[in-house]
């Protein structure tokens, strides 16, 4: 199968790669570029471990061909922390001990940086609503919750 060229911006900064038109974001992320902080999970779309954010929205991007996001934004994990310093919600995942193992962490962060761009005051409800597509095994949810309106707080001060 011939290739494509595929030009995007990836946290920031523009690619421009040449791609076999059934490579998965994801894989694209991983094995192309060296963005392993997109967690490969189900690789079915079940378990939001590969969560990016595509033109503010946060998608699983195995479900998503690496042509598919031409002349789009990718926002992935790698991209949140500016200048070394975290982003709040890295921050606060940190500070409300958030995580154990830490493999669905990228995944959850990136699902609610979708939302707190989109609305930087959630309620608890629409924080659960926008990580109930990422599966967590280790920490059940409410210390991401917490994480989450901790981050919330910060953001907005």
């Amino acid at each position: 199968m011939k290739n494509i060229k595929v030009n995007f911006v990836l946290n920031g900064r523009k690619v421009k790669i040449s791609v076999p038109p059934s490579l998965t974001l994801l894989r694209l992320l991983r094995e192309h570029l060296g963005l392993t902080g997109t967690k490969i999970g189900c690789e079915e779309g079940e378990c939001g471990a590969c969560t990016v954010i595509i033109d503010g929205r946060a998608v699983n991007s195995c479900l998503v061909l690496a042509p598919q996001v031409e002349g789009k934004q990718v926002e992935t994990i790698e991209g949140l922390s500016q200048d070394n310093r975290l982003h709040p919600l890295q921050e606060a995942f940190i500070e409300e001990a958030a995580s154990q193992c830490g493999f669905c962490i990228p995944g959850m962060i990136m699902s609610t940086k979708a939302l707190l761009d989109r609305n930087p005051t959630p309620k608890r409800d629409e924080i659960a609503r926008s990580v109930s597509g990422n599966l967590c095994r280790c920490t059940g949810y409410i210390k991401i919750i917490k994480a989450v309106e901790s981050a919330a707080g910060k953001m907005r001060s």
